[in-house]
């Protein structure tokens, strides 16, 4: 059965056309919702506007007029008045917050985009709003802050155990005492026992220091982070010690795209073409013997012309190689810090527009959003890694004397 239409389709896009509105779709639309909000009257009255009927309970007694700010600019709403209670379209707008909750999440996601409050008027404008004010944008965007709270104290031992791990920290400019500093933005995420990657923890400090680190981990723990058994970083003393510290038992890999700077410091810049060139061919042998072979050549290579250099590599060694201790076909996803780099990229052009944050407190709210919104993401994406390769990663490895031996023959006495 076919619903009654509530409006003459071709006459609202002949009265549209004849009035030549700069802004057809605001016109359109405003139609449609008094339209809606005239039928949803009606049936409050239980008869049509303007005809008698026995079913009839009220009847309507003019009109009030609310604006409603949407995505295709204000709109006029003409809401009903009866002559006996009240009626308000609550399905569509709120009693005390007139702006469509699509049109605050729309300036919440310009907020994440990087958009300052002193450049919304711009950006409201554009959009045909008359009735946005600096501080609505405000308040607005501070109910994330709900939010963020929520996503950053979760509880983590639902969707662990937690295999393998990744830190790194970076910067922003803040205003603090009547002058800009700068902060760090701690960051640590990881891959559930699902296979998906999450973001953890966050922490903003004032610098990247080992009890600053300290406090992230021992918060992560005291939230349920169990299971590590692999945490990436670079080779910041303090994010070390503090791995140590919070997680035992779990093994630090040294990011190979950060020791490859490292290590470039100590190489002759003549020097350094041939030695990376070798430090790579490491990373790209098949299996974990060929890997520790190939590295005892490189260190040979070195010995004497480059000294500097060989004792670098010797001492990192452990800390470089740690990889070679999982499955082959993961690797590349737990070598280096490079999947965490391009979130810190994906967090830079979020914040880099806001430029300078006025406290720490925004610096937490927008880079909080930005983390749950990248969480979402990838808890909806393909998984990072395998099920059947974290079982494999998680079932103990046996050791050298309980590995099996090929029987032996006894020759019986002649």
């Amino acid at each position: 059965m076919t619903a009654p239409s509530i409006i003459d389709p071709a006459g609202v896009l002949g009265e549209a056309l004849a009035d030549a509105s700069p802004d057809l779709m605001r016109h359109l639309l405003s139609t449609m919702i008094d339209a809606l909000v005239s039928a949803d009257a009606d049936a409050v009255c239980g008869a049509e506007y303007g005809r008698p009927s026995p079913e009839r309970v009220n009847s309507r007694n003019g009109y009030r007029h609310r604006d409603l700010d949407t995505r295709v600019g204000t709109i006029d709403v003409a809401v009903p008045k009866l002559r006996q209670g009240s009626y308000y379209p609550e399905w569509l707008m709120d009693r005390r917050k007139r702006a469509e909750k699509a049109m605050i999440a729309v300036v919440a996601d310009c907020y994440l985009a990087g958009v300052s409050t002193r450049r919304m008027d711009k950006l409201v404008a554009t959009l045909g709003i008359t009735s946005l004010s600096k501080s609505q944008v405000s308040r607005m965007a501070k109910d994330l802050d709900e939010q963020v709270a929520a996503f950053r104290t979760r509880r983590l031992d639902e969707s662990g155990p937690f295999t393998f791990l990744a830190a790194d920290a970076l910067s922003m400019k803040v205003r603090e005492d009547g002058r800009v500093t700068t902060a760090m933005v701690l960051v640590v995420t990881g891959v559930n026992a699902d296979g998906h990657r999450e973001v953890l923890g966050l922490r903003v400090a004032t610098s990247e220091t080992k009890t600053a680190w300290n406090t992230l981990f021992a918060d992560l723990v005291a939230r349920g982070l169990t299971g590590v058994m692999l945490v990436t970083s670079d080779a910041h003393a303090g994010l070390v010690d503090a791995i140590g510290a919070n997680l035992p038992g779990a093994t630090w890999q040294r990011c190979r795209t950060h020791y490859a700077k490292n290590l470039m410091d100590t190489c002759p810049k003549s020097q350094w073409p041939a030695v990376k060139a070798m430090l790579h061919s490491v990373y790209d042998q098949p299996d974990e013997k060929s890997v520790q072979a190939q590295f005892d050549k490189l260190l040979d290579t070195v010995a004497g012309s480059l000294p500097d250099v060989h004792d670098h590599l010797d001492a990192a060694r452990a800390d470089v190689l740690a990889f070679t201790g999982f499955p082959r076909e993961i690797w590349r996803q737990i070598w280096s810090n490079n999947p965490n780099e391009r979130l810190n990229r994906e967090i830079r052009r979020r914040t880099d527009v806001v430029g300078i944050f006025p406290d720490r407190d925004a610096i937490v709210r927008l880079v909080g959003a930005v983390l749950a919104e990248q969480h979402d993401e990838w808890t909806e994406a393909r998984r990072y890694l395998g099920l059947d390769v974290i079982a494999r990663t998680r079932t103990p490895r046996p050791a050298a004397g309980d590995l099996p031996t090929e029987p032996t023959l006894e020759l019986e006495a002649a």
